[in-house]
């Protein structure tokens, strides 16, 4: 067998838990343990989900949101749409001259468009001052409300069907990943990049969820993964969802890029994180994360940072395992969000960073994903809470397509749930993410706001990213992962 001390996990699961050899000099307070699902008998979920109670509850909130309109049709009965919205149908689309005209009169933008289908919104007129302006003009065949739909049965897919979800996902639903689902599964426009030891290529929770990928060590496009870490970094973003195996994955669309910087033994070179950066820009990431990290400051690295942003990249960083409030980079550059972790009920874990970079916060301990030879593990560190994030800017790239990465981080920000109180603090920055609050915001993105300049700190002596590292360098920037140093 693969793992030298074997336990039964449970009967009724079928699983096996183990102890791996890669992990015995891990940090306190990081548990490992590896999953490894029977293929003989399926895993059976015995919990029944109520959904017609669900959808009670989704009318009772709708009916108290101050964003949505609530039209009764009876003591009983209810519709409901979205405030200053309409759908508007045009006899012929209108021009651009006539386009501006429509948004300076309603004080309004377009939000969507399909056909001669419009959905306009406006910042100060009501539902009826809009169907009454549309309706009044000659190139309008009807002019509505932008109504709110809820399904009348049980919907096929609506919670994964992943065995390992119900029973140990206890991350996914902290985050309000099930009313997430319902606003956007993700897009496969929008790629995430995990810059890291590379990912089990054959799991079976891998299949269909990746592209092309490259393998920084050897120049090659062979990121296999020959370490576990990287693969179990990747399957928290975006493992096959749905597929009745193993676990669900924050997204169930977006793809995933894996890059492979870090060895076997779990380190890599800041010269290698730096190239595994800028490979990921030139080839269509739109998120690049990087569960690693080092209390050193690079000139490679940041250089790579601030090209893969200046490309409008989303890049998410671990804060690092030390309970310590030095800064970590690549987290600590002003360009990257940084994450700490928080257990079961939401405490800043035990061995999470803090401090004045520490932007956001996400579930990090026994986290549940993939690993190697189609294995399962569950692993604690600030790298298996930075990839929550990762994920959640996909999902927000998926719904508006549009926004910029400082935006993106904005909204991450903004609708984080506040764990000690309004504002932002050490221990959790904005608070800990939430994901459907975050993909509300992004489906109507008009009060998000950002500062154009980002205040760098000062720079390290720079060095050149094309020229071969030498071997001082190599020693001296090595980056280190979580769990293996508490990173």
């Amino acid at each position: 067998m693969l793992r030298p001390f074997m336990i039964f996990f449970t009967a009724l699961m079928l699983t096996i838990v183990a102890v791996s050899p890669a992990w015995n000099y891990a940090t306190p307070g990081q548990r490992q343990l590896s999953v490894q699902q029977k293929k003989d008998g399926p895993i059976n979920i015995p919990e029944k989900i109520n959904y017609i109670n669900q959808v009670r509850q989704t009318v009772e909130s709708l009916n108290h949101s101050p964003h949505i309109m609530t039209i009764h049709h009876n003591e009983n009965e209810k519709s409901h749409a979205i405030k200053r919205e309409v759908t508007v149908k045009f006899v012929k689309n209108p021009d651009q001259t006539e386009l501006d005209e429509i948004k300076q009169q309603i004080n309004g933008k377009v939000k969507r468009q399909w056909d001669n289908y419009w959905i306009f919104k406006s910042k100060t007129k009501s539902k009826t001052d809009l169907i009454n302006y549309f309706n009044g003009r000659d190139d309008v065949e009807f002019a509505e409300p932008n109504f709110l739909l809820l399904p009348n049965d049980f919907p096929t897919g609506l919670l994964p069907n992943d065995p390992l979800y119900t029973r140990y996902q206890w991350n996914l639903p902290m985050i309000n990943m099930e009313k997430a689902w319902d606003i956007s599964r993700g897009s496969e426009e929008v790629i995430i990049a995990v810059i890291d030891t590379g990912i089990d290529l054959k799991h079976q929770d891998f299949q269909g969820q990746l592209v092309k990928g490259y393998n920084v060590l050897t120049g090659q496009n062979d990121p296999m993964d020959d370490n576990g870490h990287g693969s179990h970094v990747a399957g928290i973003i975006a493992a096959s969802t749905n597929n009745n195996l193993g676990i669900a994955g924050v997204s169930w669309n977006n793809k995933i890029m894996p890059i492979k910087a870090i060895g076997s033994e779990g380190t890599g070179t800041s010269f290698d994180i730096a190239r595994g950066i800028r490979w990921a820009a030139d080839h269509g990431a739109k998120v690049i994360n990087m569960s690693v990290g080092n209390y050193h400051p690079s000139g490679i690295l940041l250089d790579s940072i601030r090209y893969a942003h200046s490309k409008g990249i989303v890049l998410v960083a671990a804060s690092g395992n030390d309970n310590s409030n030095q800064p970590s980079y690549p987290a600590a550059y002003p360009e990257v969000i940084s994450v700490a972790a928080v257990d079961q009920q939401a405490r800043r874990a035990e061995f999470s960073n803090y401090g004045g970079t520490v932007e956001i916060a996400a579930p990090g301990v026994d986290i549940p994903s993939a690993y190697l030879y189609n294995e399962y593990a569950a692993l604690s560190g600030t790298s298996m809470a930075c990839p929550h994030v990762a994920g959640l800017a996909g999902l927000i790239l998926s719904v508006e397509p549009r926004l910029k990465n400082e935006q993106v981080r904005k909204i991450i920000q903004q609708s984080a749930q506040k764990v000690t109180g309004a504002g932002r603090d050490d221990e959790y920055g904005y608070g800990l993410i939430d994901v459907s609050k975050a993909l509300q915001i992004a489906s109507d993105p008009t009060d998000i706001e950002v500062e154009d300049d980002i205040v760098e700190p000062e720079a390290p002596t720079r060095t050149n990213s094309n020229r071969q590292p030498t071997w001082a360098e190599r020693l001296l920037f090595k980056l280190r992962l979580s769990p293996l140093y508490g990173r």
